[in-house]
């Protein structure tokens, strides 16, 4: 019997980040006093400190910073999915997010590559994933 993958856990900082993926959106968070758009979601700017914050929706679109391929599952919940590919992606809009890359092709993904936004679908709950934009033949 295969053990169910974990859900999103929303705090006060993400819910809006939550409610969003499930709207299959992907939103980061801008700050309205020096202009920085960062992701993950929290209270304060990370470069300034202010909490003049504001939610912007992301294009979906991005660049394959890093990544990993795990071939040996981590708990035995993602041991039907290995090998996955785990991904720091450059937003078009600026901030880096770790992700998978999931999709034909993921196995074959390159730094510098182009990716586009997609959900997964876990449980009632969407979670923003990439996939490459051009797979190798």
């Amino acid at each position: 019997m295969e053990k169910q993958l974990p859900l999103p856990v929303a705090n006060a900082d993400s819910a809006v980040y939550w409610k969003s993926a499930n709207e299959e959106k992907l939103v980061i968070r801008r700050c309205n006093s020096c202009g920085e758009k960062h992701f993950m979601p929290r209270y304060l700017c990370p470069v300034c400190w202010s909490d003049d914050l504001v939610w912007i929706e992301a294009s979906g679109k991005g660049t394959v910073h890093s990544f990993t391929v795990v071939r040996r599952a981590s708990s035995p919940a993602f041991a039907g999915r290995t090998p996955y590919v785990v991904a720091l992606i450059d937003l078009a809009e600026g901030p880096r997010m770790m992700t998978n890359i999931v999709g034909n092709g993921a196995l074959e993904v390159r730094v510098g590559d182009g990716v586009r936004l997609d959900f997964e679908e876990r449980d009632g709950a969407k979670l923003p994933q990439f996939s490459l934009e051009k797979v190798r033949s």
